[in-house]
């Protein structure tokens, strides 16, 4: 036997020595269970107790009590654990549908395949308790909270497993859509792109509501602020948001403003704002065809933008929307990008320093020049 058999072997031989120390230990937990010695401890259950003695999740404390107990009357496969030939894992999935009968096969079969595998059988054959289910509904909850001084908004949520995943489902097909934002391109913003598909599908329903009195964001903004931008707007029930996020607000959600002076005196109530309606939309996409950036090309997560602002009068007709994606409407709300329509349908784009964008490389410093005459014309 070479070194690396050996090694090999030590390995093998820990392992069995591990196993058969955790199959006493499971062992000792159904006494402890049995005897509800865990009582006076300060936990709430045997797995509880389980969880904060060893350190181990509630789930698998949870599990452990319970192949713990179910090995009492498996022989078999409480030997095959004791002698190493089936990890712990696996004796705690084959536990919960085994039974004398079938136990000697299910070794040999456990043997060569994953975990997952058995697990996959064991949910199969163990018919969930409609208790169980009936628990996992009533605990159902959506929570949300502002922190980090009203900057941030928390959102929580606890589902039972099969609504979880209609909920899974919809934000992971939309987060493959959303265009990331700049520096956000990585997987590692898939995050990111979740939270902005949660926010895509809440806007549309809002601005599609019926009830106008419970579908409306309200905003309370100072007429100073408003004018030069240098204070916050307060979302009623909420918290203190940017100026340029409201006015992007405006554009695709219903949002009304109310405008007060230094005192909190109302000065005026701004008229209710909302998607252009359906039909309007639809002259609107087959006009524009896709996002009007240059170059953009984008037809999915599309929004009509006013190009004369709501709160400058701007009015909710074709002449002035434009259609442009979510990633090109931050830019215009929240990065300083300003657009223009002509009256003769071209769309011009002007970066946050009041320069012109043009789609594709520099023609020469004469066509440089040229465009930043456009842009200050």
């Amino acid at each position: 036997m070479n070194c690396g058999q050996q090694l090999v072997a030590a390995t093998d031989s820990a392992h069995a020595r591990v196993s058969g120390v955790q199959r006493e230990l499971l062992s000792l937990i159904a006494e402890v269970d049995r005897r509800e010695a865990w009582r006076d401890s300060g936990a709430r259950d045997a797995a509880h107790w389980v969880s904060m003695r060893y350190g181990i999740s509630g789930w698998k404390a949870h599990r452990w009590i319970a192949a713990a107990h179910a090995l009492e009357s498996l022989p078999r496969i409480s030997n095959a654990f004791a002698r190493g030939e089936v990890g712990i894992d696996k004796v705690v999935e084959l536990t919960r549908f085994a039974s004398a009968k079938t136990e000697a096969g299910l070794i040999s079969w456990a043997k060569r395949v994953s975990v997952a595998a058995i697990r996959r059988r064991g949910d199969l054959e163990v018919r969930a308790q409609v208790q169980d289910e009936r628990e996992a509904d009533k605990a159902r909850h959506v929570s949300w909270w502002y922190f980090d001084e009203g900057r941030r908004f928390g959102l929580e949520a606890e589902l039972p497993a099969a609504q979880g995943a209609v909920v899974a489902s919809a934000l992971e097909r939309l987060a493959e859509q959303v265009p990331a934002m700049p520096g956000e391109h990585d997987a590692c913003f898939v995050w990111a792109r979740r939270a902005d598909a949660l926010v895509a599908l809440c806007s549309a329903k809002i601005a599609a509501d019926p009830d106008p009195d419970r579908a409306t964001v309200v905003v309370h903004a100072r007429l100073d602020g408003l004018e030069s931008s240098s204070a916050g707007c307060e979302i009623e029930g909420g918290p203190v948001i940017h100026p340029e996020t409201v006015r992007r607000l405006l554009c695709n959600a219903r949002v009304q403003t109310v405008v007060e002076d230094t005192a909190g005196n109302v000065l005026g109530v701004g008229r209710m704002s909302r998607e252009p309606t359906a039909w309007m939309v639809r002259q609107l996409r087959y006009r524009d065809r896709e996002c009007r950036f240059p170059g953009c090309g984008a037809r999915r997560f599309t929004q009509a933008h006013h190009v004369v602002w709501w709160r400058h009068g701007g009015r909710t007709d074709l002449d002035n929307l434009v259609l442009i994606c979510s990633f090109h409407h931050r830019l215009v709300h929240e990065h300083g990008w300003s657009v223009k329509r002509d009256p003769d349908g071209t769309v011009r784009w002007f970066r946050p320093d009041g320069t012109g964008y043009r789609a594709g490389p520099s023609l020469g410093a004469d066509a440089d020049e040229q465009v930043l005459l456009t842009a200050a014309g």
